[in-house]
């Protein structure tokens, strides 16, 4: 074994034992008779202390060594209250596993900041600053606790194709490919197969999803590619039952990160619980308010960026980081969505400090008007036959959502930039690394 133990897994049981330990040589500081040398693994860092005059040649060895260079270490742990973690390594053997090249295109703990796009150009590198492995922790941390929570709610977990023969939104920012003979296209998300889902009998369903849209904008909250928690829901009765799960995912998400107190120290960022139920506010509502504060929003319009960070500044003022809107004009939201009248649907945002960070609505089940929708919002039902197949042999009533789990992770930890979020951003401009 290349390693026995982490960094932060060694413990008392282990001083005066020989342990392996593996990883990247972050910091090499040689005194003469003395060097230390500083190895970074996944769950923190701990200290090499080599002396000279006891192995000669394995301390020439390492402290010739670049930065990053990744070595694998058996050595004597040893009690030391004055260095990290209270232990140290006495290497006795190193397994020389990667010499780093330099100089190194960007520093990992170096005090000077490199720009934006450097850090993504160097990705890889990013990746290994102990802020960034805090992020993508609690990340992870956020996830295990929507799949806990969903599935303690008896929702199924299904993947679905991201290889489409039509538009999942009746939209046409998408990219298409070649398929074979045909064209094809990217999914814009799940939204036709997890309804037609609920056709089956599998009437509670869930997805970590990707998206796939070719908007053009590059903003600090947009990607092309996107990650998301997607549900549908069969047997409702309104959008409020869905609205009920979504609120309380976003609460079990969010106090699953305060519980990590160790990344969020790393990160210097504090998080504080939303209290339940969010707010529900009525469109309606809303563009009299927007009005109100000189916002040029009418009635029928989707809300702008700068509306959606005006209400942002509004519902902060009452104490509310987390408000759905409600009751939206049905004819900016999407062609599934279900009617209320001929003027208002059964649609919602649920917005979070200014930012949208989910969509959904209950759905139409009855064919006939699914089909009159299609026409309304020029689609052609024949693209969408397949779909309309799902719903002519019995469709229960049915909602669901989309909810970002990007934005979301960037209004919980304050993140300048959406890109931070993901491993490997793809945006406008940005295909590799």
């Amino acid at each position: 074994m290349l390693r026995s133990r982490y960094s932060k897994d060694v413990s008392s049981a282990d001083f005066n034992t020989v342990v392996t330990v593996a990883g990247w040589m972050e910091e090499i500081r040689n005194l003469g008779s003395i060097a230390f040398v500083i190895l970074r693994d996944r769950k923190g860092t701990l200290q090499l202390t080599l002396l000279k005059k006891k192995t000669p040649e394995l301390f020439e060895q390492l402290v010739g060594l670049p930065r990053e260079s990744v070595i694998s270490v058996v050595g004597l742990c040893k009690a030391n209250e004055k260095v990290r973690n209270g232990y140290e390594i006495l290497p006795e053997n190193v397994t020389i596993l990667s010499v780093a090249e330099t100089p190194l295109p960007l520093g990992i703990v170096d005090k000077v900041e490199a720009d934006f796009d450097t850090r993504l150009d160097n990705r890889v590198l990013d990746l290994r600053k102990p802020e960034q492995q805090a992020l993508f922790s609690i990340r992870d941390a956020v996830l295990e606790a929507a799949d806990a929570f969903l599935r303690s709610e008896h929702f199924l977990e299904v993947h679905t194709p991201k290889i489409i023969a039509s538009s999942s939104e009746g939209g046409t920012e998408m990219f298409t490919l070649q398929y074979f003979e045909r064209s094809a296209f990217l999914a814009q998300s799940p939204q036709l197969y997890k309804q037609s889902l609920m056709a089956t009998g599998l009437d509670r369903v869930f997805e970590i999803a990707w998206y796939f849209r070719a908007e053009e904008h590059n903003t600090r909250r947009h990607l092309n590619e996107s990650t998301a928690v997607d549900i549908e829901m069969a047997f409702i009765d309104s959008e409020e039952d869905v609205m009920n799960i979504l609120e309380r995912l976003v609460h079990a998400m969010w106090k699953r990160a305060s519980e990590c107190t160790q990344e969020l120290e790393v990160l210097k960022r504090s998080v504080v619980v939303p209290p339940l139920p969010f707010p529900r506010l009525c469109y309606d509502d809303v563009v009299r308010d927007l009005q109100a504060q000189k916002s040029s929003m009418e009635w029928g319009q989707d809300l702008s960026t700068e509306d959606e960070r005006l209400l942002g500044a509004l519902m902060k003022d009452q104490g509310m980081d987390f408000y759905f809107i409600t009751r939206y004009p049905l004819k900016v939201k999407p062609f599934y969505t279900m009617p209320e009248g001929t003027k208002y649907s059964r649609g919602f945002d649920l917005e979070c400090k200014g930012i949208e960070i989910s969509s959904g609505s209950q759905r139409i089940h009855d064919v006939a008007l699914l089909q009159e929708r299609m026409r309304a919002c020029n689609l052609d039902p024949k693209d969408f036959t397949a779909y309309l197949a799902a719903f002519r042999y019995g469709m229960p009533p049915h909602g669901g959502f989309g909810f970002g789990i990007e934005r979301f992770l960037m209004e919980l930890l304050d993140l300048p930039n959406i890109r931070e979020a993901i491993l490997f951003p793809r945006d406008r401009t940005r295909l590799t690394p």
